[in-house]
């Protein structure tokens, strides 16, 4: 697990700006909160080689792009060992399907959310790319009727930390 980052008042106002708008200038940035631009973009440069900004995503529209049935599958892998994690992930994470992908505790051993076209789409994928890896040992799917993203990590200007 990665070490948590130390971060100054200005930088978690740095962080909340982004996480609502990453199109933000640097100039505007700088300006609301209180430094120079050269300030600030040296902080945002620090922040990403700290690894605290993971980088700047373009969400898509699944239902848009064809894929309009969603589905989490969840995956037990058996036997479970340490060199069969890797492999399997990096396969999952290859197919055109798959959004995310989650490594678990308890019943399950992986999460995999994933973005078909159709039923039969679905169906093929759960065959084809799931139940028929030796490995796969047994597949779950739920439907996704329909998701709500939540609000930013950090908590809004002004609100305290639990």
């Amino acid at each position: 697990m990665a070490d948590s980052v130390v971060l100054d008042p200005v930088d978690l106002e740095i962080l909340r700006l982004l996480q609502n708008d990453a199109r933000t200038t640097y100039r505007d940035l700088a300006a609301q909160v209180g430094v120079a631009p050269s300030t600030c973009l040296d902080r945002v440069s620090r922040l990403r080689r700290s690894g605290v900004i993971l980088g700047h995503a373009l969400r898509l529209d699944p239902a848009r792009l064809g894929r309009g049935l969603q589905a989490l599958l969840s995956v037990q892998v058996r036997p479970h060992r340490r060199e069969l994690v890797g492999p399997f992930v990096e396969r999952i994470r290859a197919l055109p399907e798959a959004r995310t992908v989650f490594h678990l505790t308890g019943p399950d051993d992986y999460l995999v959310h994933v973005a078909v076209r159709d039923m039969a789409d679905l169906q093929r994928l759960v065959l084809d790319a799931f139940t028929a890896r030796h490995e796969v040992a047994r597949v779950e799917t739920r439907l996704i009727f329909q998701q709500w993203e939540c609000g930013p990590l950090l908590p809004p200007e002004g609100d305290a930390a639990p």
